[in-house]
């Protein structure tokens, strides 16, 4: 295969080349098991496996028998609590000119409590910085029977939050970094790799299960995608990596960083690849464990909540005809009733198991324009992806591969993104 054996792309100099580690010898387990015992506190990692797995599967276990009757509310959702930031990444979908808007803390709590009475108890906080949003921790300490993950790029992170972060156990950073220092600090700003390294060594310190979000792309996927770069990032202590792929949307969009089917095809070996060898969980939510592209909005296992309390799709699509203060805050009831996020299933599955976003941005735009979805993006979006031209994504008919390691099989079943919905 192309990538065994391969090294990470880019000149850098010999103190910051990643160093191997003499792990590959000793069983997978064995040293997944080491890493969780000597860097997560247990009563840490007892509580990510009680408020993350269990109560997960058990919202999907709901999620499912509503669906039986008709009825949609999904068990995890993905909500923005600001769309300012303090960097200024290429090819950021939030990205605007203008006021910036940050969700009423009463209206997330409320929501987090509505959430909760249908079993809905995981939380993907993102932003812009959701640090920047200072009800964040209010949301922590008020719903401590819910799991929070929170994509932020790390700069906010000092001695005394972190020690708020071990004390509350219900919190795993997600910290963007994309790629080493070249090809993380082109896209997000000079002297942001150092900076969120920096930070990474307080979370550590402290015993907190963090992780490394990575957009891949056109430009860094032989770089990100190999043992060197999981194997700095495990040296760093992230005990997660999430991998996404990159889309081209927002106001100052780079189409060169997309994917090609042969890049997206490599993406899945070197997942599978990598998988086998890296004592770090390895996520990505394009794929099941048989291999099959999916996409969460359309089998409704997740939506996105703007600033506002906009019901979206998903992060990349800022359109609602819906807000969570609507019927009088019954989140449950507008999503139930929401035409517009029902219809979207019916339209991404007439078309594909991957993203309409990159295969049909015009046909996108024609269903957002008909159903009279409001653009809650400070922009107009609409003409930003009417303008993208149709590209791959994850849905490679005829070139599926199926996990072939049984742990993730598992995993993709039970655990990560779907956590029973997918198997």
């Amino acid at each position: 295969m192309l990538f065994i054996g391969s090294r990470l792309t880019g000149q850098r100099a010999a103190k910051d080349r990643p160093e191997r580690t003499p792990w590959l010898g000793i069983p997978l387990l064995a040293r997944l098991g080491y890493r969780m015992a000597t860097q997560i506190p247990i009563g840490v990692a007892a509580k990510a496996a009680y408020l993350c797995a269990l109560k997960g599967m058990r919202a999907v276990w709901l999620y499912k028998r509503a669906l039986k009757k008709g009825e949609l509310f999904p068990p995890f959702m993905f909500v923005a609590l600001t769309d300012t930031c303090n960097l200024r990444c290429e090819g950021c979908w939030v990205e605007k000119e203008g006021t910036a808007h940050y969700m009423p803390t009463a209206d997330l709590l409320r929501m987090i409590e509505n959430g909760k009475r249908r079993g809905a108890n995981y939380y993907t906080l993102l932003g812009g910085e959701p640090f920047m949003h200072k009800g964040i921790w209010e949301a922590f300490r008020k719903h401590r029977d819910c799991y929070f993950q929170v994509i932020t790029n790390g700069m906010f992170f000092n001695e005394k939050n972190v020690k708020e972060l071990r004390r509350l156990g219900n919190v795993t950073p997600l910290i963007s970094i994309d790629g080493m220092e070249a090809n993380n600090d082109q896209r997000r700003g000079k002297g942001v790799f150092e900076s969120a390294t920096s930070k990474m060594k307080l979370l550590r310190d402290a015993g907190i299960l963090f992780g490394i979000a990575t957009t891949t792309t056109g430009k860094n996927m032989t770089e990100v995608m190999t043992d060197e770069y999981l194997e700095y990032w495990i040296r760093q202590g992230a005990m997660y990596i999430w991998y996404y792929v990159y889309r081209p949307v927002g106001e100052h969009p780079h189409p060169e960083y997309c994917m090609s089917r042969d890049q997206l095809i490599e993406m899945r070996k070197r997942l599978l690849h990598l998988r086998r060898r890296q004592p770090i969980f390895i996520i990505d939510t394009y794929w099941t464990a048989d291999g099959e592209a999916f996409c969460p909005a359309a089998m409704g296992l997740g939506f996105h909540v703007g600033p506002s309390g906009s019901i979206e799709p998903c992060p990349p699509l800022s359109f609602a005809r819906e807000r969570i203060q609507d019927n009088d805050g019954d989140f449950y009831k507008t999503i139930a009733d929401s035409e517009f996020l029902k219809g979207f299933q019916g339209f991404v599955k007439e078309r594909t198991k991957g993203c309409v976003i990159l295969e049909h941005p015009q046909e996108l735009v024609e269903y957002i324009g008909g159903m009279g979805a409001q653009d809650f993006s400070g922009r107009d979006a609409l003409a930003e992806i009417n303008a993208g031209s149709p590209r791959s994504s994850h849905h490679l008919p005829g070139e599926e591969i199926p996990e072939d390691f049984w742990l993730y099989r598992f995993l993709k079943r039970q655990v990560f993104f779907g956590m029973g919905a997918l198997g």
